[in-house]
C-alpha cells in the first residue's frame, strides 16, 4: 500500500511512518517542517527505498495537487496540524490556517485526484483528530462517536471544524473518508512542550515541574505506538464514512501522571539529594482548561478488534528510558521558539 502521510515528521505522524515502513508499505511523508517537526523522528527509515519525503505545506494547494499527481497514493493519512492548546490561546490564526484551511486543501486535492483516477474503491482519506472536539466531561461518562461536539479552545474548535469538513466532503461529494478521534498521546519523540516531556526534562534539569491548577484534570493516556497501530488498522479496514474513537483506557489525573513519572525517574536515575517529587510546583491554571476527557473505545474494539497493548505504567517507563537514552534529540529542540516558556496566558 502506498500511503501519503501529512505531518509525518511530527510526533504521531512519525510513529505512523516508522510502523508503516516496517510493515512493508510505501510512504510519502509530506511535512512543512514547522517548529514541532523533526527529521530525526524518521531517521531510522530515511534511507529506505520505500520512503519519500516532500517538503510542503498543506496550505499550498498547488503543491498538494503536484504531490498527488507524482506519487498517486492508495490512501491518505492526514495528521498535519497545529496541536498545542497553549499556543492556540496565544496565537489562534496558525490553527485556523493549518487545521481548517489546510484540511480543506487536502480534501480538495484528494477529491480531484480520486475523480481523475476513476474513483477507485480502495482509496481512503483518513482524517486524524482529537477527543478534545467533544469538550469536557464530568466525573462520570465517556466520549462516544455520537457525543455532541463542544470544543472549548481555539485548537479544539479548529479540529472540530476540520472534522465537519471531512464529513461534508463525504456526504456531498462521496469522497471515501474515515475519521479517528484519539485521547492524549505520549511516548518517544514527543516534542518538549507537552506535559510528559516537560516533566522529564524539567526534572533532569533541576527546574520546577509546573502543575496547572490543582492537577485534578483527568486525561485518558494512549501510548503513541499503540495509536499508530490503530491508525494503520483503521485506514485499511475502517468502514467508509465511519468515525472511530481511539483511547488508551488509562485514565489518570495530571498529578497522578506526574507523580508516576517522577517515581520512575527516582528509580532509574536517582537524584543525589531528595526526590524529583520535591520539584513539583502548582501554577495558575490554563484558561478554559477542560476538566476530564475519557474515551469509549468499544466501536474500534468490536468492529476492528483493536485494543491498546501498553499500560500507562509500562508506557511511561519506556518513555522515561527513551528520554534518558536520547538526550541529544531533545537538547537540540530546547532552543526552538516557545519551548520552556509558559504559554497560553494571553487570555
Amino acid at each position: 500500500m502506498k500511503i501519503l502521510v501529512t505531518g509525518g515528521s511530527g510526533f504521531i505522524g512519525s510513529a505512523v511512518v516508522r510502523q508503516a515502513i516496517a510493515r512493508g508499505n510505501e510512504v510519502i511523508n509530506l511535512d512543512a517542517l514547522t517548529y514541532a517537526a523533526c527529521q530525526e523522528n524518521v531517521a531510522s527509515v530515511a534511507d529506505n527505498p520505500r520512503y519519500h519525503f516532500v517538503h510542503a505545506d498543506v496550505r499550498d494547494r498547488a503543491k498538494l495537487d503536484e504531490v498527488f499527481r507524482e506519487y498517486a497514493p492508495d490512501v491518505v493519512m492526514h495528521l498535519a496540524a497545529e496541536s498545542h492548546v497553549d499556543r492556540s490561546i496565544d496565537g489562534p490564526s496558525d490553527f485556523i490556517e493549518t487545521n481548517i484551511t489546510g484540511t480543506f486543501n487536502m480534501l480538495e486535492a484528494a477529491r480531484g485526484y480520486w475523480i481523475d483516477a476513476g474513483k477507485p474503491e480502495s482509496f481512503r482519506f483518513h482524517h486524524i483528530s482529537t477527543d478534545e472536539v467533544y469538550g469536557s466531561l464530568g466525573e462520570e461518562g465517556l466520549f462516544t462517536e455520537t457525543t455532541a461536539y463542544d470544543p472549548r479552545s481555539p485548537y479544539s474548535a479548529s479540529k472540530a471544524s476540520a472534522d465537519h469538513l471531512v464529513r461534508a466532503w463525504h456526504e456531498t461529494y462521496g469522497l471515501p473518508v474515515v475519521i479517528t478521534n484519539c485521547s492524549n498521546n505520549y511516548g518517544p519523540y514527543h516534542f518538549p512542550e507537552k506535559l510528559v516531556p516537560v516533566v522529564i526534562i524539567n526534572a533532569l534539569s533541576g527546574k520546577p515541574i509546573p502543575i496547572y491548577g490543582k492537577g485534578d484534570n483527568v486525561r485518558d493516556w494512549l501510548f503513541v505506538e499503540d495509536h499508530a497501530d490503530a491508525l494503520l488498522l483503521v485506514v485499511q479496514e475502517g468502514k467508509i464514512g465511519r468515525s472511530y474513537n481511539i483511547g488508551g483506557e488509562n485514565e489518570r489525573t495530571n498529578l497522578e501522571l506526574v507523580r508516576t513519572l517522577l517515581t520512575i525517574l527516582d528509580e532509574v536515575r536517582p537524584k543525589a539529594d531528595g526526590s524529583y517529587l520535591d520539584q513539583i510546583e502548582f501554577v495558575a491554571d490554563r484558561p478554559g482548561h477542560d476538566q476530564r476527557y475519557a474515551i469509549d473505545p468499544r466501536r474500534i474494539r468490536d468492529e476492528l478488534g483493536w485494543r491498546p497493548s501498553v499500560t500507562v505504567e509500562e508506557g511511561l517507563e519506556r518513555t522515561v528510558r527513551w528520554y534518558l537514552d536520547n538526550e541529544d534529540w531533545w537538547q537540540a529542540l530546547l532552543d526552538r521558539k516557545g519551548v520552556g516558556e509558559r504559554l497560553g496566558t494571553k487570555a
